[in-house]
């Protein structure tokens, strides 16, 4: 039969690392970038639970596993009930070492789905999905614990999200309550549970008493940049930025127990377009729509900010992530050997990957030096034509096609001109100032690391 087996050591006593592993958040948080699966069902670790995924590779596959043995603080093991396997036991250990930290272990039985020359097919595939998957689920381990870690001496807190569906807000919803946080999401529609909170920011109404003794409030929430900017869409666009973050800032001002905190979205069209000039956050602001709208996005903060509580704007660049944004809707075109030079390639791209701009939020909600303007950006910021020639030595494809200026200018008008054909170069100086440290600093590690592509 065969087995796999990894180890990894890791600089956390085995107490804190259990604990991880016993959040429903941390296994969603497992599940690599590239990996078509989501956690269905799911029971905290005992015998007898069971935990199952959804999984769509060529097919929709349903996978449950059941947990059989549990040493606690040590070891749990779980068989396959049904799946992709033709057997499967996964032993997870947690081993203390000699220097106060543990080593991390995975060793799993696994028979394949097929037999005979149908398992010599699927041996290497089955074995290399395996040795990507665990290898990333190690690493993503060592590297939430190394920002959970010098926190937890605050104990955990209470922080309210707007867009908590989206993106950056899921994912910032997994990590936060993966390191014990509780995470209430404000919603436009009728409330479910007690950690939803309900705002209508286009009837100016939000449930103030639910955000009475939150420790921080995360503003993610607005309309997408993505349409064709006709005037009506632009209305949208600054209504949903400024009248939102108006009513939220305002509402955090006259509670009796504030936040201390507000992360608010921005951008970093902020600073128009600049081609090659390095910008931080020093630097001056631009001009054009999304210029305009970021700046009085930002301004619209203010209240909070009167009242004392501490106000960062995280003026965000390109998030990269498969699952959406700018690289989700790249993947297919790219993929097909249809990427390649935008106008003339030269406008700088500021990316971030989507792991690193939820590290950083986190890393502003417990850091008083960090308030008014953060630039979410990577060290490693990168022309368009280099950013495309990346993407596609990654995927192992061309890159033919040029699309004129022109082009883009007739189809898309400004929207094209301000968010294809310009570009900011912009630098996280605030963040490298505050200690913050990019898990993924340059962008075809990035890339490789989110499209298993190791």
């Amino acid at each position: 039969m065969p087995e796999f087996h990894l180890r990894t050591p890791l600089a956390h006593p085995p107490k804190v690392v259990w604990e991880w592993h016993q959040r429903r958040a941390t296994f969603e948080r497992l599940v690599p970038p590239w990996m078509p699966m989501v956690v269905g069902q799911w029971a905290p670790v005992a015998p007898g639970a069971r935990q199952s995924f959804r999984i769509r590779k060529g097919v929709r596959w349903s996978w449950t596993v059941r947990i059989t043995k549990v040493e606690p603080g040590q070891s749990f093991t779980d068989v396959q009930e049904t799946g992709p396997f033709g057997q499967w036991e996964h032993e997870h250990r947690i081993l203390p070492d000699e220097s106060g930290g543990c080593v991390l272990e995975d060793h799993i039985h696994y028979e394949f789905p097929l037999q005979g020359l149908g398992a010599s097919l699927v041996r290497g595939p089955i074995a290399r999905d395996l040795e990507r998957a665990f290898s990333y689920r190690h690493a993503c381990c060592r590297r939430d614990l190394q920002r959970h870690a010098p926190v937890a001496r605050h104990g955990p807190k209470r922080v309210a999200i707007t867009g908590a569906s989206g993106l950056i807000g899921s994912a910032l919803t997994r990590f936060l309550e993966s390191g014990g946080h509780q995470v209430y999401a404000l919603v436009r529609r009728p409330v479910h549970h007690s950690q939803e909170i309900q705002w209508r920011p286009d009837a100016e109404r939000i449930d103030a008493e639910a955000l009475e003794g939150m420790d921080a409030v995360v503003h993610l929430a607005g309309e997408p940049l993505a349409q064709f900017w006709t005037e009506d869409a632009k209305q949208r666009i600054r209504a949903s930025r400024i009248a939102g973050t108006r009513l939220l800032a305002e509402t955090l001002a006259k509670l009796k127990q504030p936040p201390s905190v507000l992360v608010s979205g921005s951008a970093i069209g902020i600073y128009g377009n600049r081609r090659d000039e390095v910008i931080d956050e020093e630097s001056a602001l631009g001009q054009g729509f999304l210029a305009d709208v970021v700046a009085e996005w930002e301004s619209a903060t203010e209240a909070a900010r009167a009242a004392g509580i501490r106000v960062a704007n995280l003026r965000t660049g390109i998030v990269l992530h498969p699952s959406g944004g700018f690289l989700g809707t790249l993947l297919l075109p790219y993929r097909l050997g249809m990427g390649g030079r935008i106008g003339d390639g030269n406008q700088y791209l500021s990316w971030i990957a989507l792991d690193d701009l939820v590290g950083l939020i986190h890393h502003i909600l417990f850091n008083p030096a960090l308030d008014g303007p953060v630039n979410g950006t990577a060290p490693d910021t990168v022309p368009q034509i280099e950013m495309a020639r990346t993407l596609a030595r990654v995927l192992r494809r061309p890159t033919l096609l040029r699309i004129p200026a022109a082009e883009i200018r007739l189809l898309l008008r400004e929207m094209g001109e301000e968010t294809l054909l310009q570009g900011q170069r912009v630098y996280p100086e605030r963040a490298a100032a505050a200690g913050f440290t990019f898990h993924h600093p340059d962008l075809e590690g990035t890339l490789r690391m989110l499209l298993g592509r190791t």
